[in-house]
């Protein structure tokens, strides 16, 4: 089934619909949303990308990170991917957005006015393998540190949407 991404202008303005993979080929400006998801120790949640995803596979990235569906919130598109990729519920709220563009690999771009929220979540999880590897809490600390050493390791939206975390908090 194909999936489609919502084309946008700088300001939000609905332009369109791309099929997902052409709107990464092309590097055209589309809605999307991050989550951070942390502990009770302030722990924050990576996951580890499944081996089978099309771009960015085996690398480690924030809690979820996904794009609304046609008339579909940000905040809604957020709680449907924490479920369908992590098997859990969380309450979020929305921190800030952005625009920021980055070469994936293998021609591809993300080209994405990103919404970011944060969540707590303690609980136990019930992984989709066909998005997620596997999960971990890591502090903000230690996080630095494995990027600092292994950047390859990390998706590079998760490390641009971190930065700018880190700026605005």
């Amino acid at each position: 089934m194909e999936e489609f991404v919502v084309l946008v202008n700088p300001e939000d303005d609905v332009l369109g619909l791309m099929e997902k993979q052409q709107a990464h080929i092309n590097g055209v400006l589309h809605r999307a949303f991050s989550v951070f998801l942390f502990n009770s120790k302030g722990e924050m949640l990576l996951q580890k990308r499944a081996s089978g995803k099309y771009h960015s596979p085996n690398q480690w990235t924030n809690a979820v990170c996904s794009h609304p569906k046609e008339g579909e919130t940000y905040l809604d598109g957020a709680k449907r991917r924490l479920n369908e990729e992590l098997g859990i519920e969380a309450e979020l709220s929305e921190k800030f957005n952005f625009i920021y563009k980055a070469d994936v690999g293998g021609g591809l771009w993300e080209h994405e006015l990103d919404y970011v929220f944060v969540g707590n979540y303690e609980s136990d999880f019930n992984l989709n393998k066909d998005e997620v590897q596997e999960v971990r809490f890591v502090s903000m600390e230690n996080l630095d540190h494995e990027i600092a050493q292994n950047p390859e390791n990390f998706t590079e939206w998760f490390k641009i949407i971190l930065q700018e975390y880190k700026d605005n908090f």
